[in-house]
């Protein structure tokens, strides 16, 4: 079973970058599989891969926000630290259960894709 699913909730309303998103959650579901299955490095393999993709889509995102001068810039930026910071901390958890993994992905992307990435998107058009 997938650790997350696609919810329309996180769409942003710019298919290029909903699709950037789903990429994301598939990732994760990937990894997740992995994980489950005894494969690669473990829960700090996981946690480093999914770290390593998403600070890639932050830094391309944040790239985006100077260039075009987004106003939220600061604020949206802190967000993705915050994320990432929680990443961070699950790493260092002993025993994370996928439940706890799923809540609080979860309740990132639902908060972050709806509020900070679809003003952003909104503001920037297609890019």
């Amino acid at each position: 079973m997938a650790l997350l699913q696609w919810n329309d909730r996180y769409s942003v309303g710019n298919p290029a970058v909903d699709h950037e998103h789903r990429e994301l959650i598939d990732l994760i579901n990937t990894l997740h599989a992995a994980l489950r299955a005894g494969g690669g490095e473990g829960v700090e393999g996981f946690f480093g891969d999914l770290y390593r993709a998403i600070s890639s889509h932050f830094a391309l995102e944040e790239q985006l926000m100077r260039t075009h001068g987004y106003p939220e810039y600061a604020g949206h930026k802190q967000e993705h630290e915050a994320l990432l910071d929680a990443i961070r901390d699950m790493m260092d958890e002993d025993d994370v259960a996928d439940e706890q993994i799923a809540g609080r992905l979860d309740a990132w992307f639902g908060g972050h894709f709806a509020g900070h990435d679809a003003r952003l998107h909104r503001k920037l058009g297609p890019h």
